[in-house]
């Protein structure tokens, strides 16, 4: 791994602990977020397919949620998983979704997702938008572990962000970076360098082919990728 990735990835881990308290003000389009009547309506319909395929992703046994953040997607899983792993890089995004979504079936686990390894092997497995986040040369080597992670026959469900003219909206390329290092600020001004790609289904099909899974990858529209993977 490169020492600009590095860089990157420990940065990235300081921007969402600072960012905890206002993640999902993007999600809900609340404050600064809120781009108008057109725009929010046509995300909000996309929001709404992808939470409906979540809905009725098979999470009945052990679940492990990769990067649970503030829990835009713990709240949907928890009351419906046997047993769920939420994990998390940030501290202050773990201790966010304890606090809102904490539940006897519910056990959370703070660590380095590019070096953490369970003790066990999970039935089903949920990330959101955090495969964006990883470096192109940490991609593969993640793949293999999630891989690993999974009992026989256990799927993932993905969603992130799509690839399209004008990304990022909440952010700037970084002209003199890698393709894959953007800028983002907080609400008080304040600024971070970050790892964020952006997919297309069928180049991401491709990819995960070529990494040794399976997947049915769609797109809601404008905004977001989403389906399920599953290593051969």
């Amino acid at each position: 791994m490169s020492d600009e990735a590095d860089r990157l990835v420990a940065e990235q881990i300081r921007y969402y602990d600072d960012r905890a308290s206002e993640y999902e003000d993007l999600w809900f389009r609340r404050g600064r977020y809120d781009m108008g009547p057109d725009f929010n309506d046509g995300w909000f319909r996309e929001t709404a397919i992808v939470e409906a395929a979540v809905d009725v992703f098979d999470v009945g046994g052990s679940l492990l949620e990769v990067a649970c953040g503030s829990g835009i997607w713990t709240r949907r899983l928890a009351p419906r998983a046997g047993r769920l792993v939420a994990v998390d890089s940030s501290s202050r995004m773990i201790e966010l979704n304890r606090g809102r979504f904490g539940a006897a079936n519910v056990t959370y686990v703070h660590a380095d997702l590019f070096a953490w390894e369970p003790s066990e092997r999970f039935d089903s497995a949920l990330t959101g938008f955090f495969i964006s986040h990883i470096p192109p040369d940490r991609f593969a080597r993640f793949w293999e572990r999630l891989a690993t992670w999974l009992q026989p026959g256990g799927r993932l469900f993905l969603i992130e962000d799509a690839a399209a003219p004008g990304r990022p909206y909440s952010g700037d390329v970084v002209d003199d970076g890698p393709a894959f290092a953007h800028r983002r600020r907080l609400a008080d001004g304040r600024e971070y360098t970050i790892v964020k790609r952006f997919f297309v289904p069928e180049e991401l099909t491709a990819t995960l082919d070529a990494l040794g899974w399976d997947a049915d990858i769609r797109s809601s529209g404008e905004h977001l990728v989403y389906g399920t993977a599953w290593p051969r």
